[in-house]
């Protein structure tokens, strides 16, 4: 617990450095465990890489249902652990882990339920609508060992401890190597399964992370003192849990629901154009690693900071993130613009595809900077317990805004598949000067030297 008393007084720029490069790292990994996926996909057939990409939308939002229950932990324990309240910090810790197993069940049934309908309306049919569920109900099968490993996570990081969470993931990409071709083609006694055993391989991965993740929060001090019955709900701190949490699952669930209105338009330009999009953005998820890592060290240090008081280390972290997420994603950017079609070759050699995917990523990379402003100022706000405006302007960004000007620009205007790639990037860099302009009154409004929440 040492790691915690540290994030309230040793500088900001180190700290920074040591929290943020574990996290860097491991999704670099996590990032290339889709890229393997998507890999494999492409040796079924391009329209096995449309269904991952048709899938996507509902596999994120498991993702987000387990990462807005990771920030609203985060946040509540690192206040307290930065207030000294040890045993508080233990039973939201304690509290947290039963609160994600509950949401991964709801996960499971009602994604389960739900999977077929969705994907006929984002027009999936015969063999197209048949890999897509065979991929998406094993993840949503697995929906308890995604969130659990979030919920895990979230209390190591806001004791200030990334390096386990990093572990778990470059021990699951070299996993996942071996297990996708294993699940996919089959082999020693089990039977090739297709699509769907990628998906599978992925579980197995998740509930590898259950197991480590849980021995090392159980060693890190935090958990000290436990008891089985501290797990059994808590309706004060359940209630706590969704405060914090659920503006932020909201958040990236529009985020999922952003990805529907992207796909369904694109839709409309034939499969090559979804599976293009999907490995464009796998490619942008590389190229964003950096700001992850930045997003994830903020939350817990401003969190932290947060419960100690410390106004002038709150601002001092906003600055020093936002000026190296902006220089990184600049350089990055640059690279992305200049070898976009090697970089999308790597994938497929579809060429309808890659031209696609080219004209995506090189007005992206003009978009990468509005990326860092935007996480760096909702994750800021998060750690200061003001979660609800990631939920307007996550809507913003992706449901209220993007509609309207895709309809402008592909239709009106007749740009076509342009119209999209280049309205995404307006709407982002919007969003990003929006949140920027809502921090900053924020912290202006903080009194020196006063205590936060």
């Amino acid at each position: 617990m040492d790691n915690a008393h540290d994030l309230t007084v040793a500088p900001i720029p180190r700290i920074l450095r040591r929290l943020a490069v574990p996290v860097g790292i491991g999704f670099f990994f996590n990032t290339m465990f889709n890229v393997v996926d998507t890999l494999y996909a492409g040796l079924v057939s391009t329209q096995a890489l449309a269904a991952i990409s048709l899938a996507f939308p509902l596999f994120f939002f498991i993702l987000a249902v387990g990462s807005g229950i990771s920030t609203g932990a985060t946040s509540l324990i690192g206040n307290a652990l930065g207030s000294q309240r040890r045993l508080e910090a233990r039973s939201y810790a304690t509290q947290a882990i039963t609160f994600a197993a509950f949401h991964g069940l709801l996960m499971t049934i009602a994604g389960l339920l739900a999977a077929p309908t969705l994907f006929r309306l984002l027009g999936a049919r015969e063999e197209y609508l048949y890999l897509s569920l065979g991929y998406m109900n094993a993840i949503f099968a697995g929906s308890t060992c995604f969130i659990l490993n979030q919920s895990l996570n979230a209390s190591l990081n806001a004791s200030g401890n990334t390096k386990y969470f990093r572990n778990f993931l470059v021990l699951g990409f070299f996993l996942n190597l071996g297990l996708d071709p294993w699940f996919l083609f089959g082999g020693f006694g089990l039977p090739p399964l297709g699509l769907a055993g990628i998906a599978w391989a992925t579980v197995t991965v998740q509930a590898v992370g259950n197991l480590y993740l849980g021995l090392q929060l159980k060693s890190s001090g935090l958990m000290a003192g436990a008891r089985p019955g501290d797990f059994v709900p808590r309706k004060v701190m359940f209630l706590e849990l969704a405060k914090q949490g659920f503006p932020a699952s909201c958040s990236m669930l529009t985020v999922a629901l952003g990805i529907f209105v992207i796909t369904w338009f694109l839709g409309r330009f034939g499969r090559e154009a979804v599976a293009a999009y999907g490995i464009a953005t796998r490619i942008e998820q590389l190229i964003l690693l950096p700001v992850m890592g930045l997003n994830v060290a903020t939350l817990a240090l401003v969190a932290q900071n947060n419960g100690a008081g410390l106004v002038s280390r709150v601002r001092e972290t906003v600055r020093t993130a936002l000026w190296a997420g902006v220089v990184m994603m600049g350089v990055g950017g640059v690279a992305v613009f200049f070898t976009a079609q090697r970089l999308m070759r790597l994938f497929t050699s579809d060429a309808a595809v890659v031209e696609i995917g080219v004209g995506y990523l090189r007005i992206a990379s003009f978009v990468f900077g509005a990326y860092v402003i935007l996480y760096i100022s909702v994750f800021t706000l998060q750690g200061l317990k003001r979660p609800l405006f990631a939920v307007v302007i996550g809507s913003f960004r992706q449901i209220i805004a993007p509609i309207p000007i895709f309809i402008i620009l592909a239709n009106n205007l007749g740009m076509g598949i342009r119209g999209i790639w280049w309205g995404i990037g307006i709407v982002t860099w919007c969003a990003a000067l929006i949140s920027l302009g809502y921090l900053r009154s924020v912290l202006r409004r903080l009194p020196r030297g006063e205590r936060l929440s």
